[in-house]
């Protein structure tokens, strides 16, 4: 951000709760960088992992869960189901929650939920190439660094739920 959006005078970078941020010297605005929210679903049926090719960088090509970002005024929830419906056709229920990732310098907080697909016909939506259920332990390269971590989180849940 260059200009302040309050009274559009350049901005410049001033020592701030901690770290360098643009700051306004006329009117005192203060420009905060948010991170965006994420979310995905380990989505399953008959014990196999719904994933989707992606269509779209990053990482196009690669297989990963139903993800996307969350819309403002949207609850994490709502918009963990959007992405499943939205990517790969099918209606799920969320089962639980698997885990929050993020990582250092990264603006995207990712939050994981377990699913069960309830309804629908698995087909790929316009950020998918293709959409196929696979075996937990015979599933394709993550895509992203926390989705093999994601994997391991699910197993984990799987196990509490049958004990």
């Amino acid at each position: 951000m260059r200009y302040c959006p309050q009274c559009t005078t350049a901005l410049d970078l001033q020592q701030i709760a901690g770290r360098q941020r643009p700051h306004c010297s006329k009117c005192g605005y203060t420009y905060f960088e948010d991170p965006k929210v994420a979310v995905g679903v380990v989505a399953t049926k008959e014990g196999r992992i719904l994933l989707i090719q992606r269509n779209h960088e990053p990482k196009m090509g690669e297989w990963s869960f139903p993800s996307g970002f969350v819309d403002a005024g949207e609850r994490v929830e709502e918009a963990a189901i959007r992405e499943v419906r939205e990517e790969a056709g099918v209606e799920v229920t969320l089962q639980g929650l698997l885990g929050v990732y993020s990582r250092s310098g990264e603006r995207v907080i990712f939050i994981a939920y377990a699913g069960e697909v309830v309804g629908g016909e698995a087909m790929p939506g316009d950020e998918a190439i293709a959409v196929e259920y696979f075996e937990p332990h015979n599933m394709p390269a993550p895509a992203f660094p926390h989705d093999g971590q994601i994997v391991l989180d699910w197993l984990a849940f799987i196990d509490r739920l049958r004990s």
